[in-house]
């Protein structure tokens, strides 16, 4: 993340769940805002040519882990019936401006230059602010989540879910583990939703190199990974924090569960986990 300036995570999720809307069926996440909130330049793009979003072999494989995450977050808040739900680098997410929980309260946490942006693109289209959304300006890695949600109006004393999707690589570890520290902290049923990465080294060769081109590709456009996760370590480790219960889902478990029986293509691949864990 350069300072100042936005997060291109942001431009590029939002993007991925705007091709779905167009170029899957069924249709896993009803976000018909998504497109609403890409740059003109891309809307046009997706839009007047959606197949040739999929010219690259990693661009199915990156959209199902895209919709995948935001359908397991939100399908766990409303699930667990807590009342306050927390986007930890919300980027372009769409989930306040499409709320069927009207008694839930949204906490938008991200970059203040991202939160600009999508202030920006918010404005552009048209779409309202709702009262049960809050923009909760943090950077990750200078400041403390706990007292920025305080200063927001978040209670700590209630619980909520997180929703940390498609952030956790791109943080230190010690970053990583405090936040996590801090939602173990909260109330039970408080969960949290992430994925994360898993190291090159574990993969077979031919897949290690593609991987680390990926990685080094990253580096050079200023958002490089910095924090990568095995399974059982990572279980053993949320269950010494304090969460009750760890989910941990692979890409077997992804496509079977939410990918099966397709015929579109859509299907997830084995470096990204998602993991749920529950006070």
């Amino acid at each position: 993340m350069h300072e100042g300036q936005p997060s291109q995570t942001a431009e590029r999720v939002a993007e991925e769940r705007a091709a779905h809307q167009l170029l899957d069926s069924p249709r896993l996440l009803d976000d018909p805002i998504s497109i609403r909130l890409l740059s003109p330049a891309k809307r046009e793009a997706l839009q007047s040519h959606p197949e040739r979003h999929d010219r690259s072999p990693m661009a199915k494989p990156t959209r199902a882990i895209v919709v995948v995450r935001t359908r397991i977050a939100e399908d766990e808040l409303g699930r667990s019936g807590a009342k306050q739900y927390v986007l930890l680098g919300a980027g372009l997410d769409t989930f306040a401006y499409r709320n069927p929980h009207q008694d839930v309260r949204v906490f938008e946490v991200d970059f203040p230059a991202t939160q600009t942006l999508k202030h920006e693109r918010l404005a552009a289209a048209g779409i309202e602010l709702p009262p049960n959304l809050t923009f909760v300006p943090c950077d990750f890695s200078k400041d403390a989540l706990a007292d920025a949600l305080a200063a927001a109006g978040f209670d700590r004393t209630q619980p909520a879910i997180f929703a940390w999707l498609g952030v956790v690589m791109y943080l230190e570890m010690s970053d990583v583990v405090e936040t996590l520290r801090y939602i173990a902290s909260l109330p039970t049923p408080s969960a949290v939703v992430f994925d994360y990465a898993q190291p090159p080294e574990i993969f077979p060769w031919l897949q290690r190199v593609f991987y680390r081109r990926v990685l080094a590709r990253l580096e050079e456009q200023g958002e490089p990974w910095k924090s990568f996760m095995l399974p059982a370590p990572l279980q053993a480790e949320l269950l010494t924090m304090g969460f009750a219960s760890v989910e941990d889902r692979g890409a077997d478990e992804i496509n079977s569960q939410y990918l099966a029986d397709r015929t579109d293509g859509l299907k997830a691949r084995s470096i990204g986990r998602i993991a749920i864990a529950r006070r």
